[in-house]
C-alpha cells in the first residue's frame, strides 16, 4: 500500500541529487543541449521553481511510503503543484527509485494519488511525459490518462 508524506528539508538535498541529473539528462535529449548546458538549465529551472525548497508556497513535494512489514519504506519521490482554482494538479516529477522498479509501484502511486488529490477536491491530474520516455507514457496511458496535446520544438541555427 502507498502513502504519501510531505518531504522534510533534510530530505530535499537528496531529492535534487537525483532530480537535477536526471531532469538534464531529459533536457539534453529532447532539446539537443549538451550535458553541461542542460545540468546549467535545470539547476536554474529548479532554483526558479522551488525557491525555498521544501517550503515553496504553492508546491508540494511528497516521498512515496510503500507498507513493508509493520513500517514504511520511502520508495519515491511526486512533486505536484495544486490548481485550486481549477480543481486540478499538475504533476511536475514523479519517481519510483530503481531498486524498487518493476514491483507495480508505479500504477500503485498513480491510483493512490488519484484519491488522494480527489478527497481534497481535486477533479483532473494534468503532466507531461516527455516525447523519448516510453515507460513513462506507458505507465499513465494504462492507467487512464490521454494525450491532451504535443509539445514540439526546433533548434534554429545561423
Amino acid at each position: 500500500m502507498i502513502s504519501f508524506r510531505s518531504m522534510h528539508e533534510d530530505e530535499y538535498l537528496a531529492y535534487l541529487d537525483y532530480f537535477i541529473p536526471d531532469y538534464a539528462a531529459e533536457i539534453s535529449s529532447n532539446y539537443g543541449l549538451t550535458q553541461q548546458e542542460a545540468l546549467a538549465r535545470a539547476k536554474q529551472e529548479i532554483a526558479e521553481s522551488l525557491p525555498d525548497g521544501v517550503n515553496t508556497q504553492g508546491q508540494a513535494l511528497l516521498c512515496l511510503m510503500a507498507q513493508s512489514g509493520e513500517s514504511d519504506k520511502h520508495v519515491g519521490y511526486l512533486w505536484y503543484k495544486p490548481d485550486t482554482m481549477m480543481h486540478t494538479v499538475f504533476i511536475y516529477d514523479f519517481h519510483i527509485f530503481n531498486a524498487c522498479q518493476g514491483q507495480g509501484l508505479g500504477k500503485e502511486t498513480v491510483r493512490a494519488f488519484e484519491h488522494y488529490v480527489h478527497v481534497k477536491g481535486f477533479e483532473q491530474i494534468r503532466l507531461r511525459v516527455a516525447g523519448d520516455n516510453a515507460r513513462a507514457r506507458h505507465l499513465y496511458e494504462s492507467s487512464g490518462f490521454g494525450v491532451t496535446g504535443i509539445n514540439m520544438s526546433k533548434t534554429i541555427k545561423g
